[in-house]
């Protein structure tokens, strides 16, 4: 299966799946970086769609991602985004990554964050790159990995 075919099958696949919620839209696909990023608009069944903390999202995405990788698809990573959920959270962290990092700085203790799944963890390791003073560290494991930001010692 070729790279516009990876991605017009798992843009009809969602499609089909929202379609047994009896939501007839039209999903915005298109391919970045070797991803498949996958847009359904909002709609009455957001909440349900998206679950609690986004795991109802994650559980759509890596069925799309399985499903592809079954058929042999030249691409199989999928980003799945419902009423732009992802975008706003990865937003906010960056946000909040400001408040941490001014924490961090005030007390030079390190910060241990709340456990994150690998895409969030992904976006404060980027925001705090901005940082030359501040280091983070992934620590834990399964889903009670998170990050550890603290004082880069190198940095003196």
């Amino acid at each position: 299966m070729d790279k516009e075919t990876s991605i017009s099958f798992a843009k009809k696949y969602i499609e089909d799946i929202l379609s047994f919620f009896g939501l007839n839209i039209d999903v915005k696909a298109g391919c970045d970086d070797e991803v498949i990023e996958l847009s359904v608009p909002s709609t009455h069944l957001n909440g349900f769609l998206i679950g609690q903390r986004g795991d109802t999202l994650r559980s759509l995405q890596q069925l799309i991602s399985t499903t592809l990788k079954n058929k042999d698809a030249v691409i199989h990573r999928v980003n799945l985004d419902i009423a732009d959920y992802k975008k706003q959270r990865y937003d906010r962290l960056v946000e909040q990554v400001a408040d941490w990092v001014s924490e961090v700085r005030g007390n030079a203790e390190p910060k241990h964050l709340q456990p994150m799944n690998a895409a969030e963890r992904r976006v404060v390791h980027q925001a705090v790159s901005d940082y030359s003073d501040i280091v983070t560290q992934s620590e834990g494991e399964g889903r009670d990995r998170h990050i550890v930001l603290s004082l880069d010692k190198t940095d003196s």
